[in-house]
């Protein structure tokens, strides 16, 4: 475009106008250079030759969080995107900041609402800060359910994979998509309950999702995701913008920057254009508009030692409840379904306690949600590190070989189907494989939220569930038919209990392969078993893997 200092195009002289604080410096100095010449002026040579003069980007760092908050005009009723996973890779600096500033009646969407005193929770406990909650996981914080059922805050949940994606989508320019993550589920259907009136009854449900089908198979159409204010928090950051991040922390930062109008990076260090090499950048500089100096120290939420004189997990070497003992018993069973080399996702619970008990020599890489791929063992004390967690959010280390990413890349990974296998726990499971294990209807104000369990049951890989028989009161776990709302349909291909285990046949029920005879007999296992099943006619003792050859493990 070119244009005559007598007389600008009024597409430029409209353009002027619109020109943010931060950009008007080099309209001015263009303003001058045309006072000065009668030639046509190329707008873009122009702006290169006056960056190459003069650092035009320092105008991205600013000297506090409300500095950049003001520029980027937050104001109430605003829609505020925040990375993080737990409470690790979390913006406290910018959040202290909204805070502080009194902004109203917010939607906030993150993976999950931090603790009730650290990360977003810390806005939740200010009057009407926040009036919808989006995000996945809420387990964390114990005052959001009280919030959520009283009718004092709307909250929306959705798989974690979904949430990624959508952020990632809003990033890039698409619409929408299509996910089998959440079919044939209250996701699908839309019977989640958004908000409370103050009386108790539902006063905003989410509505139904589109689906269609894609080469014999199931999927439902979700929309992207996108915000006013974008909150990340980085390790370092150039005066661009362009931002490196360090072990778990990327997670959900690097989907919020893309997806936001308006992204402040909180770090760790500042530094000039060219201290970090192109290889280091995990983010551009392009989706950052502010970048601001941390001054809130990150933490670790649940700490989790490996005791230096114990071989696995830093376990006290005390007398153990019978209820512990079971549990070992379920993982150490767990255990002998893995395999030397595998890619495995290990759910909160018993099945991440089955890798306390592979055999020593093996390598087992562990996928995490959170974006890595080669989690280790728990830190020594004094390895602690806040960026680096599980899943779990408890403090882990990783192995030689290991690789990070963003959220929206490890659930790319889930259902694409690049796992080997994936274990997870059950509140029910029935005959068929439908897997029920993220809310139990009737628990009133206990909110948790469906996580990324609905992502990792959305495809065929192999599926091990680990549970316990029976509830505390007795009531079988394995069902006929789940009544607790489904994280997937037909998605279980192996049940392992403390008493036996069993393989899932999708048509035809289940098949017991294993019993525990020394404890029950096949009768007695009927008895508090929810459903029929076939036995196997070379029905094996149940086993545990400190007691096979390793010849049965290859």
């Amino acid at each position: 475009m070119h244009l005559r200092h007598t007389r600008p195009s009024s597409i430029f002289a409209r353009h002027l106008q619109s020109v943010p604080n931060h950009h008007r410096s080099l309209h001015h100095s263009l303003r001058a250079h045309r006072m000065r010449c009668t030639r046509p002026i190329n707008l873009y040579t122009f702006a290169q030759r006056y960056r190459s003069q003069d650092d035009v980007y320092s105008h991205k760092v600013k000297t506090s969080a409300k500095e950049a908050l003001l520029e980027c005009g937050l104001k109430d009723g605003d829609t505020v995107l925040a990375g993080g996973f737990g409470i690790c890779g979390i913006p406290m600096t910018c959040i202290q900041g909204i805070r502080e500033m009194g902004t109203k009646d917010l939607t906030l969407i993150s993976n999950d609402c931090g603790t009730v005193d650290w990360g977003l929770g810390v806005l939740l406990e200010e009057p009407n800060q926040c009036k919808r909650m989006v995000g996945s996981y809420m387990a964390e914080n114990t005052n959001i359910g009280d919030y959520y059922v009283d009718g004092e805050l709307e909250l929306e949940l959705m798989p974690q994979g979904t949430l990624a994606e959508r952020l990632r989508a809003g990033g890039a320019g698409i619409p929408a998509f299509y996910t089998p993550a959440g079919v044939n589920t209250i996701i699908e259907s839309g019977q989640h309950i958004i908000a409370y009136d103050k009386n108790g009854y539902p006063r905003i449900t989410s509505a139904p999702k589109e689906s269609r089908i894609f080469d014999n198979k199931k999927y439902i159409l979700e929309r992207a995701i996108k915000g006013r204010c974008g909150l990340v928090k980085a390790h370092r950051a150039d005066k661009f913008g362009n931002l490196q991040f360090r072990k778990t922390s990327l997670n959900f930062n690097k989907a919020v920057a893309m997806a936001s109008d308006f992204t402040i990076a909180e770090v760790e260090e500042i530094v000039e254009i060219g201290a970090l090499r192109p290889e280091e950048i995990h983010v551009s500089g392009i989706y950052v508009q502010a970048v601001i100096k941390a001054e809130i120290e990150s933490r670790i939420h649940k700490l989790v030692f490996t005791a230096k004189d114990e071989k696995t997990n830093g376990a006290a070497a005390v007398k153990k409840d019978q209820r512990t003992l079971m549990r070992e018993k379920i993982a150490k069973r767990g255990a002998m379904e893995l395999r030397d080399g595998i890619v495995v996702n290990l759910g909160i619970g018993l099945p991440v306690m089955t890798a306390d008990y592979v055999p020593e020599g093996w390598r087992l890489w562990m996928h995490s949600e959170n974006g890595v791929l080669g989690l280790g063992r728990y830190p020594f004390p004094g390895e602690q590190d806040a960026d680096c967690i599980n899943a779990g959010k408890q403090s882990c280390t990783l192995v030689e070989g290991a690789a990070m990413f963003d959220s929206s890349e490890a659930f790319g990974m889930i259902r694409g189907g690049h796992l080997n296998m994936k274990m997870l726990g059950a509140m029910q499971v029935n005959k068929y494989g439908d897997l029920a294990n993220w809310i139990i209807p009737g628990m009133g104000k206990n909110v948790k939220g469906m996580g990324g369990g609905m992502d990792l049951v959305s495809n065929d890989t192999f599926c091990v569930v680990l549970t316990q028989h029976t509830t505390k009161e007795g009531e079988p776990k394995i069902v006929e038919n789940c009544t607790y709302p489904v994280t997937g349909k037909n998605c279980v291909h192996r049940i392992i209990t403390e008493l036996a285990v069993f393989d899932v046949d999708r048509m035809n029920g289940l098949k017991l392969i294993e019993l525990d005879d020394d404890k029950i007999s096949v009768g007695e296992l009927r008895k508090i078993t929810g459903c029929e099943f076939t036995v196997d006619k070379n029905l094996r003792k149940y086993q545990q893997i400190d007691e096979v050859d390793d010849d049965i493990l290859k």
